[in-house]
Order: C-alpha cells, then structure tokens, then sequence
C-alpha cells in the first residue's frame, strides 16, 4: 500500500499533539523535536515549486533537542547507600496506602509526593502493606494490588522527574511493606 504524504495543515497538528504525549517509560537520551512555526513564520516561509506540487519549507535549523528525563536511580552515592542499609535514614514524611482501593491509594500517592515536594522533604515513607503470607495452591507468593501498581504510577506521575531513587525500606520502616522515595532538592 503507497503511503501518502502529510500536508502542511496535518504535519502541523500531529506535531502539535506528539508533543504533548509523554512516554509510559522515558529513556535518558535525547530526543529530537521539529519546532512548529507560527502562521507568521509559515507566511513568511519560501515556497518550493517542483513537480507539480508546491510546498512551504522551513529552515532546516529549526530543530528543538528536548533535554533527556531524568529517571530514578538504582544505586544512590555511598551516604545514602549506607544510611538506607543500616536503616539510620529518617523519613521526613510517611504516608500509609493500604487498605485503600487502587484509585484511592493513587490519589493519596500523588497528593503526598505534591505536599512533600512543597515541603523541599528529602525522604517519603511510602507503605504499601505487605504481600499476602499464603497465596493458595502451590505456594507461589502473589504480590498485594497496591504494591504491584506503584511502580507504574511512579513511572507515569507528573512528579516522577522530581524523584531521585525509589528504594524497599528497611525492615524498622516496614520493610517489604514499604518504599522510600528519596526526591530531588528544588533547583
């Protein structure tokens, strides 16, 4: 099937809507974005005649590089490494999800990440409730519903460029019931 091309009209709206779609998980690199002109730029565009069809070209210096996004790391510095392991870290803020249903505990999840990032808090105790002791037959352990979409809201939150690490707390905060999520200072 011959694929046809774009008009003007259309590459200017799907441009328009790429950027505002965001990616369920960002990689780090860079990713190049054709800049929309304006209608005045688009007025003063030269026109290019050649085969019977007759477009408006932009320069070709037009091109915005979007910074890379920034994700969670897996390893922090050594500091943080050591007060996590040792459990000597100190949460500024913790909050308490289960019990809740999932759109609860989500709403909750991102009013506490918006109040701590208010707050400049470093720390944010995040318990999730632990896994169920016994998962039925065969003994394989199946993990709680709110423990299994945290990841996913993370990843998709409109906070999630602000959090620098999301770690398993340690067994005096809740252990395999808990995250930190350790959020990057204001700039």
């Amino acid at each position: 099937m011959a694929r046809r091309r774009l008009s003007n009209d259309e590459q200017a709206l799907w441009t328009a809507l790429a950027r505002t779609v965001r990616p369920l998980r960002p990689t780090a690199r860079a990713v190049i974005v054709p800049a929309t002109p304006s209608m005045e730029e688009l007025i003063d565009l030269p026109v290019v005649k050649g085969s019977g069809k007759t477009r408006l070209t932009p320069p070709p210096s037009r091109m915005i590089v979007a910074p890379p996004a920034r994700t969670p790391a897996a390893v922090l510095d050594s500091g943080w490494e050591r007060r996590i392991r040792s459990g000597t870290i100190s949460p500024d803020m913790s909050i308490d999800l289960h019990g809740h249903t999932l759109s609860m505990a989500h709403a909750r999840l991102n009013q506490a990440i918006a109040q701590a990032l208010t707050r400049d808090i470093r720390v944010l105790l995040v318990v999730t409730g632990k896994p169920p002791k016994s998962a039925g037959a065969g003994g394989a352990s199946r993990r709680g519903a709110i423990r299994g979409e945290i990841g996913h809201w993370l990843e998709t939150s409109p906070y999630a460029d602000r959090i620098a690490s999301v770690r398993i707390a340690h067994p005096r905060h809740g252990g395999d019931g808990a995250i930190y999520l350790i959020l990057r200072r204001k700039k």
